[in-house]
């Protein structure tokens, strides 16, 4: 199977191919990205295909670069608040964006986001 949670192989390698995957996510490592301020934990990731769950933090004053979302990219806000060109989204809300959308996000307040995509941006 090429799901999988990074760091996590070898302990789902033991369980039946259709068993519940349970991430204890707090036990997960924040991992730098390339954009200071700005760390993840992926929880689930099919390295073939691009699909990703990331849980994303941002430090206060964070601005993730230009970029395009390649696939419908979804973004539930669970604290802070990610605000774009066309809009904020705030803790609580929730905001998807279309194939081919491209944008710059700013987190002034910093944010807490859990995402689900389909292929990873393409930055610029």
């Amino acid at each position: 199977m090429a799901h999988q949670t990074p760091g996590l192989q070898e302990q789902h390698a033991k369980l039946a191919p259709l068993s519940s995957r349970y991430i204890n996510v707090e036990s997960l490592p924040w991992q730098p990205t390339r954009f200071p301020g700005i760390e993840i934990k992926v929880l689930m990731e099919d390295p073939d295909t691009g699909l990703q769950t990331v849980l994303t933090r941002m430090a206060p004053g964070t601005v993730l670069t230009d970029h395009m979302h390649v696939n419908i990219e979804q973004s539930w806000i669970l604290e802070g608040s990610l605000v774009d060109h066309e809009g904020e989204a705030t803790a609580g809300n929730f905001v998807w964006r279309p194939p081919g959308s491209r944008h710059v996000a700013h987190a002034p307040n910093g944010a807490l986001v859990l995402g689900f995509f389909l292929k990873p941006n393409t930055f610029y």
